[in-house]
């Protein structure tokens, strides 16, 4: 267990970090034959989506949570700015993005200059659990896998609900969640043994939401549709032409890292799924 948000932060890090990683996503790009003189945010779909289902994972919460033009959005845990790019380019809204993982950040910032987004999205590392930002300062809190790191979960929804407006403010969640078996198998993306490792069943996080004073507006298991999207990824990662987002950061433990995922959700190991929560 981490003792403060400093070591909780340099633990994230050390897992996530890779030197030169902006270097590796753009040499990635340019053997695939982008060209990174005139790059749009389509371009970059197989090199930035850590998620389960990629951006159709990040258009189907973006509906769930209505989302809507000059929305103020922090997207915590950002990695390298996937899903703060494609709400801004496709939902007309302002993005701040946060992670810990300093090689995220100035890799999507990279990005967000080369597609033209630098007006609607910013990317900065700062902590979930001590957030930077005035109370009241976003209608949306958008977190894709982050809980399953954070050991303080009722501080992380503490400093969401602070941060977010008191009269329709959105929390927006795409999160993994311990399954009905036990244990996962690792190592996975997010953790290479269990003490790096902190899921919660859904009931327990649906009582740490309500107890840190948020009220459900939707739930919805989406691990049917992330069995199907990893079995169709593992089946067409060798005919990439260029390295995923997961080779890039993970390198040859990547494949083992995605079988694990896969087997855990089939088995039910792990669970996943999208939720909106408000603060009315």
């Amino acid at each position: 267990m981490f003792h403060c948000p400093e070591q909780y932060a340099a633990s994230i890090d050390r897992h996530y970090g890779r030197s030169h990683l902006a270097g590796a996503i753009l040499s990635a790009m340019t053997r695939d034959g982008k060209n990174l003189e005139n790059l749009s945010p389509s371009d970059l779909l197989p090199f930035e989506n850590l998620h389960a289902r990629g951006r159709s994972a990040i258009r189907d919460l973006a509906d769930l949570a209505d989302i809507r033009p000059r929305s103020r959005v922090l997207d915590v845990g950002c990695g390298i700015g996937g899903a703060a790019r494609t709400l801004a380019a496709e939902y007309d809204c302002r993005v701040t993005g946060i992670d810990l993982t300093s090689a995220y950040i100035h890799a999507g910032r990279i990005l967000v200059d080369l597609v033209g987004l630098s007006d609607s999205v910013s990317l900065h590392v700062s902590n979930a659990l001590d957030l930077p930002f005035d109370d009241d300062s976003f209608d949306v809190i958008w977190m894709q896998h982050v809980s399953m790191n954070v050991p303080d979960k009722r501080r992380l929804y503490h400093e969401a609900l602070r941060a977010l407006q008191p009269n329709g403010g959105r929390l927006a969640i795409h999160e993994i969640l311990a399954g009905c078996v036990h244990y996962p198998y690792y190592p996975v993306p997010w953790a290479d043994d269990p003490s790096a490792c902190f899921l919660v069943r859904p009931n327990q996080l649906q009582a740490i939401l309500a107890e840190s004073g948020f009220t459900r507006a939707t739930w919805r298991d989406d691990t049917p549709a992330c069995i199907d999207w990893a079995r169709k990824a593992l089946r067409t990662e060798e005919s990439l032409s260029a390295p995923s987002a997961l080779d890039l950061i993970f390198g040859e433990s990547s494949r083992e890292r995605a079988r694990n995922m896969l087997r855990n959700l089939e088995e039910r190991r792990i669970e996943i799924v999208q939720a909106v929560y408000s603060t009315s």
